[in-house]
């Protein structure tokens, strides 16, 4: 859906009463060069502009609207202008899907038709490069030539970004409210489509279509667009199967994140870190790695930084021989060159030597070079002690990739950051904020968006039936994967009797028709053939038993889950299996459909990873028989449309080379798709 009408309005009707009146201040204000239509049955004027009486009576369809009118009211407001060919609509009101108004929501759609509509319960939007603010509130933006789009659903956040003092200009700020009509994916695919667009940054509660925004994360790597994400929130359309480990282990928090990586989009944690990464994206685009350069007049500030960066995949690139020495020679004998560099304060009024040790620095092979300098605040310090180091980095930087940060984020004044921002420098407010800034955008840097990945189709997740583990294990070895030798028995005798058939040196019982078995005594390992029949006959009651050959030797004990979600499709969970699985929480998430050598990268990133290539002498495990099952675990999930979720837990791993086995397995399973 095109909502270039929308966001660049050549005239804007405003329909109610103190908030439509609001958009028309704030245009005025800001100084908007289109007409302005307010409408309202009573008025004569709106902030001093002519009112119309009705829509019906405007000289011609408008390109936006805002109504700022009760919930009923709009509903039928806009489809009276979706008849006379309005090019898209706000909704300011609130009332509806958001509080249980399902139904009037759908109403309001169904009016709009083809034309955009953002909200309800939305605020609307600023285009701050064409001097378009359809919004009823102050805000504290202002005009930009070139910079970032920022879009959420929270209306209140927008509010209070717009009013941040770092130094990075925003080109819109769009509010998507319910997202009953238009969502942030067709709000981020249209301010893409804008030239004047650095970055684009997403501030998300949730994900409505998983594959269109799959699509359109994939036009921003077309288009060279960075995406950042900023995940709130938790998705309760999301059901787990009450069975598996996984419910426990693999959280929304996990799962988006999952999704956005699998998307080539990086993630943020805080607000703070999303707004430096998008002002470091806006003025250096992505970084090719994390490998930095960092200068200062203070040894406790180098160690700090040293300190902070060793916490995240960041590391200080070695100065070469020449630059040691040309340091040495501006520096003197009494500075120890090292990175992170202190150069002590002894050239701190030299702006010659300072600029030829900066040069010197930036001339490495490093990602991104990082000066430290926090700026002292001026109603009550004299400032200009600190313009010889702005002036001599702001001559040293020449285009490379550089980054003035402050320790402290108050500690960069909005005045300076606009003075290096326009000097091709990043100003960085806060040296942690700054340093996971730089780790997200060397993260945008190496990532690679699978062309034309798709989720698979989102399905509901009710109504299933967990399978006992006899037939939960049938289906799995039709399915290429191993699992003990054993049959079934329904008495205790039958037990005994199957003991002795399978000829194994001890075997495994287990009563079947229980969730979690071993938290009840529904297992029992290493049984005697000679003890079966007792040891059956004291487990808790349950359906009937299977009993399996013991398996010996296993290095390593694995949990590999894949589930269908109602929103992103299919799920890969893999990590530590066995009864500690919970306790442990050692897991790694992904997205399907997935490629072995992924789901190779996902068992690398485990802490069990360090062990299952063998420790102190122990044998290392079968990786690429557990890939195997994975990957097998994929493609049965994807091929069967009434299966739900396939937990293995334990897959116990053999040394290398002899393979792993599924010796415990739930699955999920509908009657129908």
């Amino acid at each position: 859906m095109h909502l270039s009408r929308l966001l660049q309005p050549r005239s804007i009707a405003v329909l109610g009463g103190v908030w439509a009146e609001n958009v028309v201040i704030q245009c005025k204000k800001m100084g908007y060069s289109g007409a302005i239509f307010p409408v309202h049955p009573r008025r004569k004027k709106m902030a001093g502009v002519a009112c119309y009486h009705r829509l019906i009576n405007l000289p011609e369809p408008p390109d936006a609207v805002f109504l700022g009118i009760n919930r009923d009211a709009a509903v039928t407001a806009v489809a009276e202008l979706s008849a006379m060919g309005a090019g898209g609509v706000i909704c300011f009101a609130s009332g509806f899907a958001e509080i249980g108004g399902g139904i009037l929501q759908s109403k309001l759609v169904a009016a709009a038709a083809d034309m955009p509509l953002l909200g309800p319960n939305c605020y609307g939007m600023v285009n701050f490069l064409d001097g378009v603010p359809i919004w009823p509130d102050q805000h504290g933006g202002r005009r930009t030539t070139r910079g970032v789009a920022i879009i959420g659903q929270s209306s209140n956040i927008l509010i209070n970004l717009s009013s941040q003092r770092r130094g990075l200009p925003i080109a819109y700020l769009v509010a998507a409210g319910n997202q009953a009509q238009c969502n942030v994916t067709d709000i981020a695919r249209s301010v893409m489509e804008d030239k004047r667009v650095s970055a684009v940054g997403l501030h998300l509660e949730s994900i409505d279509n998983a594959a269109d925004f799959a699509a359109m994360a994939a036009l921003a790597v077309q288009k060279k667009v960075a995406l950042v994400a900023l995940k709130v929130g938790k998705c309760h359309a999301a059901q787990r199967a009450t069975a598996s480990h996984t419910a426990a282990l693999a959280s929304e928090k996990e799962t988006s994140s999952a999704f956005l990586r699998r998307c080539g989009i990086a993630e943020t944690d805080t607000i703070g870190v999303f707004m430096e990464t998008l002002k470091l994206l806006h003025v250096h685009g992505s970084l090719a790695g994390g490998r930095l350069v960092s200068m200062s007049c203070s040894g406790g500030e180098a160690a700090h930084v040293a300190d902070l960066a060793a916490t995240r995949k960041l590391y200080f690139s070695p100065f070469s021989v020449r630059q040691k020495r040309a340091l040495k020679k501006t520096l003197g004998e009494r500075v120890h060159i090292a990175n992170p560099l202190d150069y002590h304060t002894y050239i701190w009024h030299n702006r010659k030597a300072l600029r030829e040790t900066y040069k010197t620095v930036i001339e490495g092979s490093q990602d991104c070079t990082m000066l430290l300098l926090d700026y002292p605040r001026g109603d009550r310090c004299d400032c200009l002690d600190w313009d010889t180091p702005t002036a001599a980095f702001m001559e040293a930087a020449s285009g490379s990739k550089c980054a003035v940060v402050s320790t402290l984020p108050e500690n960069m004044p909005e005045d300076r950051a606009e003075q290096l921002m326009k000097a091709g420098i990043a100003p960085l407010c806060g040296l942690d904020e700054a340093l996971a800034a730089m780790q997200v955008a060397a993260v945008i840097g190496a990532s690679r968006c699978v062309k034309n990945w798709r989720p698979l189709p989102p399905v509901t997740t009710s109504g299933g039936k967990l399978l006992n583990e006899a037939e939960a294990k049938t289906l799995l070895a039709a399915g290429g994967i191993s699992t003990p030798r054993g049959l079934c028995a329904t008495t205790p005798q039958q037990v005994a009797t199957v003991a002795k058939r399978l000829r194994c040196k001890s075997v495994v019982i287990k009563r079947l028709g229980l969730a979690h078995k071993t938290e009840v005594g529904g297992v029992r390992l290493g049984v005697q053939a000679e003890a079966a029949q007792v040891v059956a006959t004291a487990m808790p009651d349950g359906n009937s038993f299977l009993v399996e050959e013991m398996i010996d030797g296993a290095v390593a004990e694995l949990l590999i889950n894949v589930r269908r979600d109602p929103i992103y499709g299919g799920i890969l969970t893999v990590g530590t299996g066995g009864v500690y699985a919970e306790a442990l929480a050692d897991t790694q998430t992904r997205i399907l459909p997935i490629s072995v050598g992924e789901i190779k990268r996902a068992f690398g990133e485990l802490q069990l990873a360090v062990l299952l290539k063998g420790w102190r002498g122990r044998p290392a495990a079968d990786i690429v028989a557990a890939v195997h099952v994975a990957a097998q675990l994929g493609k049965i999930l994807a091929a069967d449309p009434c299966l739900l979720e396939i937990e293995i837990n334990p897959l116990l791993l053999l040394p290398t080379g002899h393979g792993a086995v599924a010796v415990d397995a739930h699955i999920v399973k509908r009657s129908t798709p």
